[in-house]
């Protein structure tokens, strides 16, 4: 097998492509390319979102309502996202790298541009970002060249997200751009789906999707009615991802690598308003650690991952 150097140490070819593939499905920069660099993506693009499968096991006490979405076009919301990535990587007996990303806070005004009806049971919002901060002093230099892109959401009247529009301002740089892109990931793979059934205080059901990237899992998430005031509902909420197979294929036919280990779970808490298209606050942290090797068992990559997700009112 064709060997590369990674620090001094010969390492397979397939490996040496594994690890780039990792550290850019963790990190939120190019590093190639300056932060002051024109971003390529065009004016507007989507992404496709997988469809999330929901099971009530406990339908909670009595009074039980259907839990529906309420939002008229025109409806407005001000709120702030907060995502970060914290990523610990060793290279079989290598130093351990630190390839965080860093802690990105951006304020949202959300807007409703189409609501629900009958024959389009769907609701699309509206997204402009503005004021967005980071401590990283490079990355937030990039940011400022990122004032007033924009985002969209379509979801159902479950809460479900089914797609996810990006609109990078003309300034955007590379770094910005996927700084952004990523906090919107991890915050549409976060969103509470919500039941058709009736259910009160203290009901549980299960939400199940997809979660496509370079490799395939499946998420379940576990949700818990802990408090209701009107439309308003506390949340907790239990999330686990595991692979669908063990064997990682890598993108552009570079091989495979064994998925040795795969922990990634966490929990949290979320409040959200029916009237709402966005949730009013809360806080999910969700981790764990993963190791892959070539196939020949001559390397490992081994990795410690949590996300970190808050909305702020």
């Amino acid at each position: 097998m064709p060997q590369l150097s990674i620090s001094g140490r010969r390492v397979p070819y397939v490996f040496a492509a594994a690890l780039a593939l990792v550290t850019v499905l963790t990190s939120c920069g190019d590093a190639e390319q300056s932060p002051d660099t024109p971003s390529a993506t065009p004016a507007e693009f989507t992404v496709p979102v997988t469809a999330a499968t929901v099971e009530v096991l406990d339908a909670g006490s009595e009074p039980r309502q259907s839990l529906r979405m309420n939002l008229p076009a025109g409806t407005t919301q001000a709120t702030t996202l907060v995502t970060s990535t914290d990523v610990r990587q060793q290279i079989d007996q290598q130093p351990v790298q630190d390839i965080s990303s860093p802690e990105v806070t951006i304020p949202l005004n959300a807007v409703v541009s189409t609501a629900a009806t009958p024959a389009n049971p769907t609701t699309v919002v509206d997204l402009t970002l503005s004021g967005m901060t980071t401590p990283d002093e490079t990355l937030q230099a990039a940011l400022g060249g990122a004032e007033g892109s924009g985002a969209g959401l379509t979801f159902t009247e479950s809460g479900a997200v089914t797609a996810l529009r990006l609109r990078p301002s003309a300034g955007s740089a590379n770094a910005a751009r996927a700084a952004i892109e990523q906090a919107f990931g991890q915050a549409v793979y976060r969103a509470v789906a919500l039941p058709t059934e009736p259910v009160g205080v203290g009901a549980r059901w299960t939400v199940k999707q997809d979660v496509s990237s370079e490799i395939q899992l499946d998420q379940t998430t576990t949700v818990t009615v802990t408090a209701r005031d009107g439309d308003r509902l506390t949340l907790a909420v239990e999330l686990s991802q595991t692979p669908q197979s063990n064997i990682w294929n890598l993108a552009g036919g570079a091989g495979t690598l064994d998925i040795d280990q795969y922990v990634m779970a966490g929990s949290g808490t979320m409040i959200v308003d029916l009237n709402l298209p966005l949730p009013v606050s809360g806080e999910l942290s969700v981790g764990g650690d993963q190791a892959y090797s070539d196939p020949d068992g001559t390397s490992v990559i081994r990795q410690s991952i949590t996300n970190n997700i808050r909305w702020t009112s």
